[in-house]
C-alpha cells in the first residue's frame, strides 16, 4: 500500500505529496478534477487551504476528499526538488509514530523508554528533526524493536 504521509499546499490549485517510499509527488486540482469532477469545489482558494492528511489521503470536508493510492500514478514526480534528507526525516518519523501507534504507546511513554526527551522524539515523528542513529536505536529499543540500516 502507497500511503501519503505530508501534505504540503502549493500556489494555486498545486499540492505536493510524500509518500512512504521516499518518492514525492505534485497534483494540480485542476487535472485530478477531470477523473474525479467533485474536486472541481477546490478551484475555490479558501476551501483548497483546508486540505489536510488523514489516514494516507487528503481531506478538504467530508465530501471532499482523495486517496494517496488512488492518485499516486496520476502525480508528476517532483522527488528532486526536495533535500533527500527532509525526505528520510519525514519517512522515520512516519515509521516510528506508527510503530509506537500500533503498541497503543504515547509519546510521553516512548521517550521515557527510549531515554530522550518527549520534545525530540515529536520533532523526529514529525520530520523536525535529524536523528542520529544513536537516537533511532535508542528509539528502536524503546519499541522493542532492532534498528536495522542499509545501504541499496
Amino acid at each position: 500500500m502507497i500511503e501519503a504521509i505530508k501534505l504540503i499546499l502549493k500556489e494555486k490549485t498545486l499540492f505536493d505529496l510524500f509518500f512512504i517510499d521516499g518518492s514525492v509527488k505534485r497534483y494540480d486540482i485542476l487535472t485530478l478534477a477531470k477523473k474525479f469532477p467533485q474536486l472541481n469545489a477546490l478551484k475555490d482558494r479558501k476551501l483548497f487551504l483546508k486540505g489536510h492528511l488523514i489516514g494516507g489521503g487528503v481531506v478538504w470536508n467530508d465530501e471532499l476528499d482523495i486517496e494517496g493510492e488512488t492518485v499516486y500514478e496520476d502525480g508528476v514526480d517532483v522527488t528532486n526538488e526536495y533535500d533527500d534528507t527532509d525526505i528520510s526525516n519525514f519517512v522515520i518519523g512516519y515509521q516510528i509514530k506508527q510503530k509506537r501507534l500500533e503498541q497503543f504507546m504515547s509519546q510521553e511513554e516512548l521517550a521515557m523508554k527510549a531515554g530522550i526527551d518527549q520534545s525530540d522524539l515529536s520533532k523526529i515523528e514529525r520530520g523536525c528533526m535529524n536523528p542520529s542513529v544513536r537516537m533511532l536505536k535508542k528509539i528502536a529499543k524503546g519499541l522493542g524493536l532492532q534498528l536495522k540500516l542499509s545501504f541499496e
